[in-house]
């Protein structure tokens, strides 16, 4: 297929796990793609495996600042926009009796003021037609223990994938929201526990998922550009859980 021939996106977070796969099946089928990422080490890695018309921009959409920035960035170049996916975000979870004010808001920096502050920095970009992708949480729903700010964040983002719909539609602009169930990324090992722990904790998820195993970012990613393609023309403010059934069944 050849969904995205002619068409320019943006991934955020694009330089591993589920921003890289989602960044990859855009190259794939005809995406000029653009992936922000805070290291740029592992910017420059997908950028080489995205070929030589991606754009690699370093980019913390924790800095309110930087929004502008990369809008300015994009605006230089003359680049306009049909899709973007907001998949940067952070995960630590931590029991209720031991989360700071750090942790905090380092999460809703991140995970709510950044994505709301991207996606208001880069509207004026989007072509008529474009779609907003959000990575939300099934955690959002299921009441995890130690997931409590991560889940709020997340909950958040799939509201704004129903206000900013309403308020983005005479645009010509739709924002639905992804929410997966546990994917193996990078990111599981950036929860902030120890070794065992985390172990410990993936085990027992797994054990809570019907099919019996994590997710892949490719099966993510497939879902991102489903939504994010004309095939999903008549879906706006919609949030399509995929999560192996495990807070379905």
């Amino acid at each position: 297929m050849n969904r995205f021939a002619n068409k320019t996106v943006l991934v955020t977070g694009g330089n591993s796990g589920i921003g890289l796969a989602t960044a990859l099946q855009y190259a794939r089928e005809g995406a000029r793609v653009v992936i922000t990422g805070r290291d740029q080490t592992t910017l420059d890695q997908a950028k080489t495996l995205l070929g030589p018309n991606a754009i690699a921009l370093q980019n913390d959409q924790g800095d309110i600042k930087a929004s502008k920035v990369l809008a300015q960035l994009l605006r230089e170049q003359d680049i306009r926009l049909d899709a973007i996916f907001i998949n940067a975000g952070v995960a630590k979870f931590a029991a209720f009796a031991d989360i700071d004010e750090a942790l905090w808001d380092q999460t809703f920096n991140v995970n709510v003021k950044g994505a709301y502050f991207t996606i208001q920095a880069l509207t004026p970009l989007l072509n008529p037609g474009a779609a907003i992708v959000l990575n939300g949480s099934i955690n959002a729903h299921i009441g995890m223990p130690s997931s409590s700010v991560y889940a709020a964040s997340k909950a958040a983002l799939i509201s704004l994938a129903k206000t900013l719909s309403a308020e983005l539609l005479p645009l010509g602009v739709r924002v639905n929201v992804v929410s997966p169930g546990p994917v193996a990324t990078p990111l599981y090992g950036r929860l902030g526990m120890e070794s065992a722990q985390l172990e410990q904790m993936a085990a027992a998820i797994q054990a809570q998922i019907p099919l019996k195993r994590f997710g892949t970012p490719e099966e993510l990613a497939s879902a991102v550009l489903f939504m994010s393609s004309a095939e999903s023309a008549f879906i706006v403010g919609t949030e399509l859980i995929i999560d192996g059934g495990m807070s379905q069944l």
